[in-house]
């Protein structure tokens, strides 16, 4: 382990820090940490150990200690058991930050099973397409969205679905309201043997008999994220138990501050790797307390800033920027914080000075640190240093990372200050894609060096002190809110229309979203431009594509623009609008 990052010059490691230039910025955080060789639940499980009356989750206002929650798990572990779920099945979650997303999830891990964690604003075909690429017979959802699943159960064959609800991880009086006020709207269903809710699941718990759980090592599969990789076609990602163990324990390290009996504000998705991998299993890693946030708005974490006075927060820049802008966070104490992460996008250099003065301005003594990472790598791999940042850069690798800039398309490692592809390689980096084995070829590739590495599709470069500069994503993709779209899904989808010759989806600038979806629509030969038909293209996605990537409008066009090869340029489409923007 190196003790003193400072001793550039230091013989035992000189080697090493010409081939990890980062190491002469790293202050007192060690570059090497060792891993545990277990599963996500027995990380859990370790911390009830240690801590067992610290408070695990906060949902809702509500408490629950690390003791009370492993019972919790422990039971619908048994009832998953009961259910016939077995090791090395899929079960797909496609929940909200909630208690029973927590639960089923640890549960799931903990019997040696597989979980899937999926966006529940899919549009029915997107989960349709998840459940069978990962086989997944089983599926665990919230009643809010059980009008969608039931659309869904008519496209897949499903053994089980569990239906959740908010009221039942509330005490009587807030369930009660909850039912009122939200539950009593949504669609009613009648369970089945094969549709039942979570309360009838866990009593299940009861035909169980014997202890479920069955040990793993961290080199076995425990999650599957989706995203669009590297091409922009929606994949599963497999990620170990190491890969999630490891990025706990390095982004705690990164972190240099107190984890344990800390609170982070859990207002990433658990779908999403930064929310799943930082928000909560970091935090269930090394003891701390996850405050839950179901469905983020700026009002809503705007309060949570004041009751819950977490000491971690993470988000992405427009979650930032709408705080910034919040009059209702005037005069709020934020001198609970010992960090503030933004991932999901660049941070812009201006929303970053921003932020820091809001920061400061609210007797905070932190400022902004910018991450980077992709879901091959769970989340982060790239953090802002506790004790040095460099204006529009995304900080240093994680521990035991490393990082090597090379020509796109090629394994050849470029000069410091030059642009290329960033490759890395570590312990959170992905077992592979799902299906797709020859992505998995050109993504994870082996270099002259005799070690494989994660080839992200993103441009960027590594100045002499090895801190990194992302530039631009080499493919395609739109990123809104925090959330990855990919034009040519949508285009795609578009295409399928009998009224539709050829599309082009971009992404147009927004102040507050980063990006916007727009279409560009060339109708077959017969069809006029008409509002009727801008609906009913608008209809035809809603079925198709998630909430957060539906396109805001539609562009009917006589002609496409053609790049010499005859191409859609669509570049050209970009810089119209950038200009359409600019000029208002």
């Amino acid at each position: 382990m190196i003790e003193n990052m400072n001793t550039a010059n230091n013989d035992a490691y000189s080697e090493e820090f010409k081939t990890a230039p980062w190491l002469r910025s790293y202050g007192e955080v060690p570059f090497h940490l060792e891993y545990p060789d277990f599963s996500i639940s027995d990380a859990l499980f370790e911390s009830a150990r240690k801590y067992p009356k610290q408070v695990a989750l906060t949902f809702q206002g509500l408490n629950t200690t690390y003791e009370k929650l492993v019972p919790q798990i422990r039971k619908a572990a048994k009832a998953f058991h009961a259910m016939g779920i077995k090791e090395g099945d899929v079960v797909t979650v496609c929940m909200p930050n909630m208690p029973q997303t927590v639960i089923a999830l640890y549960a799931i891990n903990s019997i040696g099973a597989i979980a899937s964690m999926i966006h529940p604003l899919s549009a029915v075909h997107e989960i349709a397409f998840y459940l069978n690429e990962t086989q997944s017979k089983t599926l665990i959802s919230i009643d809010q969205f059980y009008s969608k699943i039931k659309k869904v159960m008519g496209l897949v064959d499903l053994d089980h679905v569990i239906i959740a609800r908010v009221s039942d991880a509330l005490d009587f009086v807030k369930g009660s309201a909850y039912k009122m006020l939200k539950e009593r709207k949504f669609e009613k269903f009648q369970e089945t043997s094969q549709l039942i809710t979570w309360k009838t699941f866990m009593k299940m718990a009861d035909r169980c008999d014997c202890d479920p759980s069955v040990k793993k090592t961290g080199k076995e599969l425990a999650v599957i994220l989706f995203s669009g990789g590297t091409t922009g076609v929606t994949k599963g990602i497999k990620l170990s138990n190491l890969n999630f163990n490891a990025l706990a324990k390095q982004t705690g390290t990164m972190c240099n501050k107190q984890i344990q009996g800390k609170t982070m504000l859990a207002a990433m998705p658990m779908f999403h790797g930064f929310g799943l991998g930082v928000c909560v299993h970091t935090m269930m890693f090394w003891g701390g307390r996850s405050v839950l946030v179901p469905q983020v708005s700026v009002k809503g974490y705007s309060k949570l800033l004041k009751t819950a006075k977490p000491n971690y927060i993470a988000g992405v820049p427009t979650l930032y920027e709408g705080i910034t802008r919040n009059q209702e966070m005037d005069n709020v104490d934020l001198s609970c914080l010992m960090g503030v992460f933004s991932g999901g996008d660049s941070l812009s250099i201006e929303l970053k000075k921003k932020l820091d003065k809001f920061l400061a301005d609210h007797g905070a003594t932190v400022r902004v640190r910018e991450g980077y990472g992709t879901t091959e790598c769970v989340t982060a791999s790239c953090l802002t240093p506790y004790n040095k940042e460099k204006e529009g850069s995304i900080g240093l690798p994680y521990p035991d990372t490393y990082y090597m800039i090379c020509n796109p398309g090629t394994t050849e490692q470029v000069p410091y200050g030059q642009d290329g592809e960033i490759c890395l390689r570590g312990p959170s980096v992905m077992m592979g894609y799902i299906n797709h084995e020859e992505e998995n070829k050109s993504t994870l590739r082996l270099h002259e060096d005799g070690n494989v590495w994660l080839h992200t599709g993103d441009l960027g470069k590594m100045d002499e002190d090895g801190f990194i500069y992302f530039k631009q994503r080499i493919k395609r993709m739109i990123v809104t809110s925090g959330y990855n779209v990919y034009p040519s899904q949508i285009e795609n989808i578009i295409d399928a229309m009998d009224e539709v010759n050829m599309s082009c989806v971009i992404g147009v600038p927004d102040p507050y979203k980063i990006q916007k979806v727009k279409a560009f629509v060339q109708l077959a030969p017969g069809f006029e431009p008409s509002d009727d038909l801008k609906q009913r293209i608008l209809a035809h996605c809603r079925e198709r594509v998630a909430k957060y990537a539906m396109p805001y409008d539609i562009e009917f066009r006589e002609l496409l623009p053609k790049t010499l090869v005859g191409k859609i340029a669509y570049t050209v489409l970009e810089k119209e609008e950038a200009q359409k923007q600019a000029s208002k």
